[in-house]
């Protein structure tokens, strides 16, 4: 798995040559970033390679964070890990996020009767964040839990989102986008095209083996009132899940987000009833 070097400069470029941007501040946020679910501890020496950060500064960073309650040291290892105390960080986000209890009954339901995996998500500088999922018994094969990350671009939900967006909103990532993966983006960008074409005439984006060549999923966006950029996922393994039922799976999708827009009063992908926008 390769590594982002210094996450939170790079995702915030546009600010970071202000006078009021605290650097440090920033680089704590890039440690607490670099830790992935698998790990089961990181050195200092570790998080330095994985950041680009030098060493004596990422000793200072993590040992702040282990100050804060935020880091856990092993003091037979020498490694850290997250401690369970950055969850409080997490926890409000999640409650204002009332339209959670409303979506989780109607994602059941379509994860049952599709067999697969529903999860809605948020942007997360290039990712996708997972902040609600239902998951048929079947679907044991890849990892879906709230705080997950799914890459923007390669997604059926990345797509969602970003068929979402206003024009502008849109060209801006866009823009970031291809910045990010340079060489890649070509390829990466034609599929998005494609994705939002498909969008255009289908109302749901569809990614079958892009994000992972045995994974196959759809994606619906939906707008808040707040502005707020929600998308939705519904897909699986291409055992429980082939690219031939993504047309049937799609539109079930755009009949739950319609139905969960109505119970907001919301547009379906657009804004709040009695929006001018």
């Amino acid at each position: 798995m390769g590594f982002r070097k210094n996450t939170a400069l790079a995702l915030t470029g546009k600010g970071i040559e202000d006078r009021q941007f605290v650097r440090a501040l920033a680089r704590g946020l890039d440690i607490l970033k670099t830790f992935q679910a698998d790990d089961r501890g990181l050195s200092n020496a570790e998080l330095a390679a994985r950041t680009g950060f030098p060493k004596p500064t990422v000793s200072r960073l993590t040992f702040t964070l282990m100050s804060l309650g935020y880091l856990h040291l092993n003091e037979t290892t020498g490694r850290y890990a997250l401690h369970p105390h950055i969850l409080s960080l997490g926890f409000p986000v999640l409650r204002q996020l009332s339209i959670r209890d409303i979506a989780r009954p109607l994602m059941e339901d379509l994860a049952n009767a599709c067999g697969g995996a529903v999860a809605m998500a948020v942007r997360d500088g290039f990712n996708m964040i997972v902040i609600e999922r239902a998951r048929h018994p079947a679907m044991t094969r890849v990892p879906l839990d709230i705080g997950i990350g799914r890459e923007l671009a390669t997604t059926a939900v990345g797509r969602a989102y970003l068929a979402g967006l206003s024009v502008p909103e849109r060209a801006g990532l866009r823009t970031d986008l291809k910045a990010h993966y340079g060489l890649r983006w070509p390829a990466i960008g034609a599929q998005i095209e494609g994705a939002l074409t498909h969008f255009k005439h289908h109302g749901f984006t569809v990614s079958a083996g892009d994000w992972a060549p045995d994974y196959n999923a759809v994606g619906v966006p939906l707008r808040m009132r707040d502005g707020t950029c929600l998308a939705f996922n519904c897909g699986g393994s291409n055992n429980l899940i082939a690219a031939d039922v993504l047309p049937v799976l799609g539109v079930k999708l755009v009949a739950m987000v319609e139905d969960l827009a109505r119970a907001q009063d919301l547009n379906p992908h657009g804004t709040y009833k009695g929006s001018t926008t």
